[in-house]
């Protein structure tokens, strides 16, 4: 088990790997980078780059320990077909009209060059802040036995809270992993994850890396 707050995940002591992964959320370029959308918004990248070793950290373990690796990309076709007016409008006011800024087709989509994906790893693009709106998420999830989830990316508040209240609502089973999420508003992030804690968990447990990783080490060393 791993230990959490304001129980130990999961809540039925039974972690298994085949059953369980680790949601690395949006860790793109467009976000942690000093010229994308984020930093273009006003906000200070740095707090989001400051986790990218601890998300490394975790992904060795999580392999080692044979749990799958899903990664989450966000943005919009080259064409802006799947873009909205509104959307569309947000873009024009936040000064993004005429750039390639979260566009699918622009440098900026890539994951971060310091995050290993590897070739057997899931990845998952999506147009919404949910990583379950629009997209084969679930399916995916479901097809591979996956009930348990981990959580970890940025932003804290926006796009790794909103799919994870999403995955409680599908009965998934759901940790949300403090030190390996950032948000550029760190009283957006602190609120978000006391969120997670309210109810007696009603968003699911959280825990910290170092709890996470000693627990998938215990998994390894079972396997092995």
């Amino acid at each position: 088990m791993i230990t959490a707050t304001p129980f130990d995940f999961p809540y039925d002591g039974r972690l298994i790997a085949e059953n369980t992964a680790l949601v690395v959320i949006d860790l793109q370029q467009d976000f942690l980078s000093t010229t994308g959308y984020f930093a273009r918004q006003g906000y200070d990248p740095s707090p989001l780059r400051a986790i990218l070793p601890t998300v490394s950290r975790l992904i060795t373990a999580a392999r080692k320990a044979g749990i799958r690796i899903v990664h989450t990309r966000q943005g919009y076709r080259a064409d802006m077909a799947d873009m909205t007016p509104y959307e569309k409008w947000r873009r024009k006011r936040a000064g993004l009209e005429g750039t390639e800024i979260l566009l699918r087709s622009g440098p900026g989509f890539q994951i971060v060059p310091e995050i290993d994906v590897a070739p057997q790893d899931i990845i998952v693009d999506k147009t919404c802040n949910s990583a379950f709106t629009y997209t084969d998420f679930e399916l995916v999830l479901r097809a591979q036995g996956i009930t348990h989830l981990l959580f970890s990316g940025c932003t804290t508040d926006v796009c790794v809270h909103t799919t994870l209240r999403e995955a409680c609502d599908r009965n998934f089973q759901c940790l949300t992993i403090s030190d390996a999420c950032a948000s550029g508003d760190q009283k957006a992030h602190e609120a978000a994850l006391h969120m997670v804690t309210v109810e007696d968990g009603v968003f699911g447990a959280l825990a910290e890396s170092s709890a996470v990783i000693a627990a998938l080490s215990r998994l390894s060393g079972a396997k092995g």
